[in-house]
């Protein structure tokens, strides 16, 4: 299977001291089991609803305070965890899309983590997590229609040799790289800093991989911890 190599940028580390992720890249097998995605989602609904994980308020608020950071407006771009979450606490619910996009949205809504789901197949080189210098290219859409753009210099941005793949650190993805349950070859990264205990960190990651597991049987997946200790 192909092994994913993701790098960060050491200048990241006055930014987010102390941030760590986990980085997991699978080997997709035929998918038997589509529901367990959504099913999951109805259950870290529910989670949401009742308030949890009890770390959720100070790691969403201490990933706001890394998006300012970086010159980011949390409250129009926030982070991807805090997205999700405003939309379940104000709908109920958060609908279903794609088996492998709700199981991982699942997983981010449980543990109030960012999750960033990737056709690593698509890359151009290994991921890299970098500082933008504003002339790299974003692929994405605007009313519907494919268009390109730039970060800000200074962004945090997921990169490759082609371009950006997600731009603000994990606010959006471009359509290059987005994943499906049709893809063969995926990459996971879950990001979390120091206000969300490192042993739930490790424990989203192993639901991640146990889900993919029960939804596809027989994939492989290979899983690392990256990061700044």
């Amino acid at each position: 299977m192909l092994s994913v190599q993701p790098s960060i940028d050491a200048r990241l580390a006055a930014l987010a001291p102390g941030f760590r992720a986990i980085s997991i890249s699978l080997q997709a097998a035929p998918l038997i089991h589509p529901q367990v995605g959504e099913e999951a989602l109805i259950h870290a609904c529910a989670c949401v609803a009742a308030g949890e994980p009890a770390w959720a308020d100070a790691h969403l608020a201490a990933w706001d305070e890394v998006f300012k950071q970086f010159g980011a407006k949390p409250k129009r771009t926030p982070c991807s965890a805090q997205a999700l979450r405003k939309r379940v606490l104000r709908d109920g619910v958060l609908p279903a899309i794609d088996p492998v996009v709700d199981l991982y949205n699942a997983i981010s809504l449980r543990y109030a983590v960012p999750v960033g789901g990737e056709n690593i197949a698509a890359y151009v080189g290994a991921p890299c997590l970098t500082l933008a210098d504003g002339s790299e290219p974003f692929d994405t859409l605007k009313e519907g229609e494919p268009a390109l753009e730039s970060p800000e210099p200074g962004e945090v941005i997921w990169r490759d040799a082609q371009g950006v793949t997600c731009r603000r650190w994990n606010w959006r993805q471009g359509v290059r790289t987005r994943l499906s349950a049709a893809d063969s070859q995926m990459w996971f990264i879950l990001e979390s800093l120091p206000a969300m205990p490192l042993d739930a960190l490790c424990e989203a990651g192993d639901e991640l991989i146990a889900g993919l597991g029960r939804m596809m049987p027989g994939c492989h997946t290979e899983k690392s911890l990256i990061g700044f200790a």
